[in-house]
């Protein structure tokens, strides 16, 4: 269901969390702080309101918690409906033998040299993209690899805001 940016400008707080807390993967708080900056122009503009929240106000430890709080990819676990969604339609659901374990040992590499899950915004990317960026990334250092993260986390919510909002502009 998508809705009109009016609306969305009328939400209360409770509406507009119950809506859009998922929109960085459990971290309501992103959405409830972003609510405060209301009304929202265009999606564009809801979208780097929920950003600003991130990069202005989150100090280093509730990133990384942010980052944390996304799946491994290819990963057999329970997670967040957007995400099965997400790396569905990137094929990371039905991964060959191959590919899983290959995914699978360097979401266990990644994870070890930087204390998070491997994290990109998946949609539009085959699981040879997704593979090539894995192994592009995990050359990176720490803090760089944080930096990266967050932008593919960006990424994420704006395809996911573009799925519930309705642009006018």
């Amino acid at each position: 269901m998508t809705h009109s940016l009016d609306h969305i400008n009328q939400m209360s707080q409770r509406e507009f969390l119950s809506c859009f807390g998922h929109i960085f993967e459990e971290t309501p708080l992103v959405a409830q702080q972003a609510w405060l900056a209301r009304p929202f122009e265009n999606i564009a503009d809801l979208h780097q309101k929920m950003v600003a929240v991130v990069t202005d106000h989150m100090p280093l430890e509730e990133k990384l918690a942010l980052i944390q709080a996304h799946p491994e990819l290819g990963a057999r676990q329970k997670m967040a409906d957007a995400s099965v969604q997400e790396q569905a339609s990137a094929g990371l659901s039905q991964l060959n033998p191959d590919d899983y374990q290959r995914i699978q040992a360097m979401n266990t590499t990644y994870k070890e040299k930087f204390g998070f899950p491997f994290v990109v915004a998946v949609k539009g990317l085959t699981v040879k993209d997704i593979i090539a960026e894995m192994e592009e990334r995990i050359q990176l250092e720490k803090d760089m690899e944080i930096s990266r993260s967050l932008l593919e986390i960006y990424k994420i919510a704006r395809f996911r805001l573009e799925d519930l909002v309705e642009d006018t502009v």
